[in-house]
């Protein structure tokens, strides 16, 4: 594993981890039955989330800046691998972060900070937005991790199919060269 794929997997995990804190919040919003408790925990767990120092969404953001740059260097390599798997993970990349910034961003700010026309009513469905968005975010990051794991299983298998294949020539070479030296 060289450093680009690396950059995808660090990013894509890191984003898992964040995005697996807030399932505990988010399970209880979307599976469970909503009640006063479980709204009052989402709206102070986002509010928490989204009043964090500027240094942590630097980071966040960085981070996802760091997945696309691991991502297009990886396609440099234009092959078979990199237009399946590296094509494929940069899509689903960047379906996420449009998923991030069209579903994400707006929500947070309707739960954290409503406009005045905001009801109570319009901030809990943009909570349950948000959660139903982070999770969708979840399974794509998870849909990368997967092409990223067969990219490199395909890898391994092909470089062990080739050395199968030199060895069989290398044998046939062998044999070939020892029957002529027994004629001789």
């Amino acid at each position: 594993m060289g450093f680009r794929q690396g950059a995808i997997l660090a990013s894509c995990s890191f984003f898992l981890g964040v995005l697996f804190i807030c399932y505990f919040v988010d399970h209880r919003i979307l599976h469970q039955e909503l009640t006063d408790q479980t709204i009052e925990d989402g709206f102070q767990f986002y509010a928490t989330f989204f009043n964090a120092p500027p240094a942590i969404k630097a980071l966040l953001h960085g981070f996802m800046g760091f997945g696309i740059l691991g991502l297009v260097a990886k396609l440099q390599v234009w092959d078979e691998s990199a237009i399946f798997f590296d094509g494929s993970s940069l899509a689903a990349y960047v379906f996420a972060i449009s998923v991030y910034l069209a579903v994400t961003v707006p929500n947070l700010r309707t739960v954290v900070t409503p406009a005045d026309v905001d009801t109570r009513v319009d901030r809990i469905e943009a909570l349950r937005i948000l959660s139903a968005g982070n999770t969708i975010i979840m399974v794509i990051l998870g849909a990368i991790l997967v092409l990223q794991g067969g990219q490199e299983y395909a890898r391994r298998a092909e470089m062990r199919e080739l050395a199968r294949i030199e060895e069989e020539e290398r044998n046939a070479k062998g044999k070939a060269t020892a029957g002529k030296d027994k004629k001789e």
